[in-house]
């Protein structure tokens, strides 16, 4: 059997192109990936996303995301793509447990946030440990929170959380920061911003509780570790693509989806939308907006197709 179309991916970017691809006759079938429901799935409280003016918790929405899918006439499997071939049509995805063929393919398989590495890190995802100061720096109001990292992303999530937090401490393992000079200066120069140089986080408490009440800092030089209390812990140090298996075989960059005329990628007939070709928004409604892009484009490119 060859699937009109395959959608990698269901966040809110898989999600929204399934329900517009299901509401155009496409039947499209969602491989739900490692991380069912996205990054919203790994968050509580999300205050930003239009049409809920008391907030939504993530899980519920991409839930709800999901089931809008389902009713149009999408079908989810709990699935992870390991292998694509893309060299000809219809294009073929391994997973574990099957290969599948489809005529077109939308890649909204996401990007992964790195994290430190923690046991209490992923315990506490969503409850005082967030990866996106955007999304959770209203929490924080008059809180004192750190920020891990050196780069342009970490001294940007610092910068925004002083618009919230009471202080902002910034933990890097090294003695300089990588980030742009620009971003550096600006942060210096914040009265709300401290630096901790040559250190990283050891642990972050208390997992036990549900809640961060604080960090075991280790410095690197000397490795001497100390307890310090904290409300809240963002780690900063960049994002991973979901895109290993469309190497060699998609235009990228630094493994991001390289796009052109809207939502088409290097290769005709594949498509991609969310975080895995976005480097700066990053956001739940503008994955919407680019699954909903993605779809439309698929369907029009299908259409054309039929008429050749």
């Amino acid at each position: 059997m060859v699937h009109k179309l395959i959608i990698l991916g269901s966040g809110c970017a898989g999600s929204t192109a399934a329900i517009y691809a299901a509401r155009a006759n496409l039947e499209p079938l969602v491989l739900e990936g490692h991380e069912p429901g996205g990054q919203l799935s790994l968050t509580t409280a999300v205050e930003n996303y239009p049409g809920f003016p008391e907030g939504v918790q993530g899980p519920e929405l991409v839930e709800m995301m999901k089931k809008q899918a389902e009713r149009f006439g999408a079908t989810y499997k709990l699935e992870v793509a390991k292998e694509a071939d893309l060299s000809q049509r219809p294009f073929t995805i391994k997973t574990r447990e099957n290969t599948y063929q489809t005529e077109a393919l939308i890649i909204a398989s996401g990007a992964s946030a790195r994290l430190l590495g923690l046991e209490s890190e992923r315990k506490l995802i969503g409850h005082g440990v967030s990866t996106c100061a955007t999304c959770d720096g209203f929490f924080f109001r008059d809180k004192e929170v750190m920020v891990v990292g050196g780069g342009d992303t970490a001294l940007e999530e610092a910068i925004f959380l002083t618009k919230f937090a009471k202080k902002v401490t910034v933990v890097h393992r090294r003695d300089q920061l990588r980030a742009s000079k620009i971003l550096c200066d600006r942060a210096h120069k914040n009265p709300k911003i401290d630096f901790l140089w040559d250190t990283v986080v050891s642990d972050i408490l208390d997992a036990a509780k549900g809640e961060v009440t604080g960090v075991k800092l280790k410095n690197v030089k000397t490795g001497k570790e100390e307890p310090r209390s904290i409300e809240g812990v963002f780690i900063a140090i960049g994002h991973e693509p979901n895109t290993k298996i469309f190497e060699g075989q998609l235009e990228m960059e630094k493994g991001y989806v390289v796009l052109k005329n809207g939502s088409k990628t290097s290769v005709e007939g594949v498509f991609a939308a969310g975080d895995v070709h976005d480097t700066v928004y990053r956001q739940a409604v503008t994955a919407a907006g680019a699954g909903c892009r993605a779809a439309i484009d698929a369907e029009r490119w299908l259409e054309a197709q039929d008429h050749k």
